[in-house]
């Protein structure tokens, strides 16, 4: 590609673009009713109501479906350069029990990026602000790009 075919954005606008891009494909979020309220670079909201159909055995939710939740708030606060950049690890540990009706979010930030790696952090929590579970991601960026044509200014 010649360098006068080549967008340069803001890096808040390369990570609205590359999230745009990855919500409008992303069948499995949205199909669990989940809703991005809010991206910046190494950052990302969001929420999801726990449904009927999401409760377990004991009345509380599944907590694949929190993993899954913050999972999806980590992939949106590490693809905001226009490199693809997949999980290559994470782990969860559940504080609290979410319950039917309960309102969670996830919030995942950035806490170190190098090279083609990264970590973030996602705090989930229940309308109340009870924190209900914590999640560390590990990221390794591809050289594939999401939108070709787009760099940061």
């Amino acid at each position: 590609m010649s360098e006068s075919t080549i967008e340069r954005i803001s890096a808040q606008e390369m990570a609205e673009r590359c999230a745009r891009t990855m919500w409008d494909d992303d069948y499995a979020s949205r199909g669990l009713g989940m809703e991005l309220e809010e991206v910046h670079p190494g950052y990302a909201r969001l929420s999801m109501t726990v449904r009927e159909d999401m409760v377990n055995g004991h009345d509380n939710c599944h907590g694949g479906f929190i993993f899954t939740l913050a999972d999806s708030a980590f992939a949106f606060s590490c693809n905001y350069n226009n490199f693809v950049t997949v999980a290559q690890g994470a782990g969860i540990d559940y504080l609290a029990p979410a319950k039917r009706g309960d309102r969670l979010t996830a919030i995942a930030e950035e806490r170190s990026r190098g090279g083609r790696t990264g970590v973030y952090d996602i705090r989930v929590e229940n309308q109340d602000g009870r924190v209900v579970a914590l999640f560390r991601g590990k990221s390794y960026q591809t050289r594939a790009q999401m939108i070709p044509g787009l760099e940061v200014e």
